[in-house]
């Protein structure tokens, strides 16, 4: 929670910096610089439900951000991932196995 906290206080100060996108990452790696995209995604969420943080701006800078590095491969893979025998069907497959309707 420690941690996740000086993420957290980074991405705020770096956003009243008027610091965005990968300037604020990069700020907040200096400051953090063992905090993953997965920690930052985190803390931005934490920042998003701060009912301290009024600053629309603010907001949507970190909101920002999150959105990026959540769809970044990096933190989608949370390790318990599909294995080779996992592997999602093909939507082609799948359609394979929908009956057809006259």
């Amino acid at each position: 929670m420690k941690e996740k906290k000086r993420v957290y206080e980074a991405l705020v100060d770096g956003a009243m910096e008027g610091l965005t996108d990968q300037a604020l990452y990069d700020f907040v790696k200096a400051r953090c610089p063992k905090a993953t995209s997965r920690k930052i995604v985190r803390a931005s969420l934490l920042a998003l439900t701060d009912s301290h943080l009024k600053d629309r701006n603010i907001l949507d800078v970190i909101y920002a951000l999150a959105i990026k590095h959540r769809l970044d491969d990096g933190v989608l893979d949370d390790g318990e991932g599909e294995g080779p025998d996992e592997q999602p069907q093909s939507s082609q497959a799948a359609n394979q196995n929908i009956p057809q309707l006259s």
